[in-house]
């Protein structure tokens, strides 16, 4: 296979850990016999400071001609004024919405070896495996009207959550076929009891259930979701639910894993390149040392082989190579452990040799 992948390494760390998963990627395609072809470009505070804008018209073609588009964190504190008219945020949301990605696919699976390293007791995370599907291209990301102005002398800030059904259908019959390949149960989340846009949810996701009889459909409002994510999260299968929600759920669920560090994420629609990206942020404070966690952004670059270019084998060796690459001892500092960036990712890519 011939593929080309566009990478934007982002901000903070975005840089450090994105190199790592193209150096995966590259060991990956020598192994089984493929040519990935790698084009950089900048997006988010970067490009804010070379471009005056936070993606380009000409890295967003790059990225529609792409075959997957494998990306670092962006943001940090040197972009951080809310007084900014351009901010690095607008170049993600910018992407997602011109490649119509509405599908945020990020799987929650711990590791064995790594229960010790949760803040929950061990055996709360006997037999999680759950992923949550968050809609991405709508909701109070992108709802109009939105800004500031004063109203009798006061200052306003306004921002609108706003669904249309078609919005929420797609992104919940995404979540039901996937569903369909897992442990057949659907959890839809939403906050039914106060907000217009969660009940229009719940009635379109119910709609959209009667259509796959051969999987559960449950509802949750998102409070009660924030709680059993931590209570019981084995009880959960796909979780599907709008982009705020989703956004900060997954940020919740990150601890069952121990690190932020270790989720990975898949930007997905119907037609066109996907968005792989680590979840987490660009961790501007140990930007340079590195010592970041290159294990979300790997794990990343395995959910590219496997959803955008179809590759399940080598997807899977990726995944295999990361879990026996993890030790008591030899992991991220984040986990605790003493290897930094690099010699983390040497350890991943030696037992992806030694497994084929």
């Amino acid at each position: 296979m011939k593929s080309t992948i566009v990478v934007l390494p982002g901000d903070g760390i975005g840089p450090e850990v994105t190199e790592e998963a193209v150096r995966v990627l590259q060991d990956v395609g020598s192994k089984f016999g493929h040519e990935f072809t790698f084009t950089d470009y900048l997006i988010g505070g970067r490009s804010i400071d070379r471009f005056g804008t936070a993606l380009t018209a000409e890295t967003l073609a790059a990225c529609k001609a792409s075959d997957a588009v494998l990306l670092g964190a962006v943001g940090g504190p040197k972009w951080d004024d809310p007084h900014a008219k351009v901010r690095p945020e607008q170049g993600l949301l910018a992407l997602r919405k011109e490649l119509g990605l509405y599908a945020n696919l990020r799987p929650v699976k711990p590791f064995p070896v790594l229960v010790n390293v949760s803040p929950l007791k061990p055996e709360k995370l006997k037999f999680v495996d759950l992923i949550v599907v968050r809609e991405l291209t709508g909701g109070l990301y992108f709802g109009k009207p939105r800004g500031r102005d004063r109203v009798n002398g006061f200052v306003r800030a306004v921002d609108t959550m706003e669904y249309y059904d078609y919005e929420i259908k797609r992104v919940v019959e995404f979540a039901f076929k996937l569903a369909k390949s897992r442990r057949k149960k659907v959890t839809s989340v939403d906050k039914a009891n106060v907000l217009e846009t969660s009940r229009l949810w719940r009635q379109t996701a119910v709609a959209v259930a009667s259509g796959h009889v051969d999987v559960l459909l449950e509802h949750m409002l998102v409070d009660t979701a924030s709680v059993r994510l931590i209570t019981s999260p084995s009880s959960f299968d796909v979780v599907v639910t709008e982009n705020m929600f989703g956004d900060i759920l997954t940020d919740e669920v990150s601890v069952l894993t121990g690190s932020m560090g270790m989720l990975p994420s898949a930007s997905l629609g119907d037609n066109g390149p996907g968005v792989y990206e680590p979840v987490h942020g660009s961790a501007p404070d140990i930007a340079g040392k590195g010592i970041a966690n290159p294990i979300g952004a790997i794990l990343s670059a395995a959910m590219l082989l496997r959803y955008s270019l179809h590759l399940e084998r080598e997807s899977v060796a990726i995944e295999t190579a990361v879990d026996q690459a993890v030790t008591n001892t030899l992991r991220p500092m984040d986990l605790g452990g003493r290897l930094n960036t690099r010699q983390m990712t040497d350890r991943i890519i030696a037992h992806i040799v030694s497994n084929q």
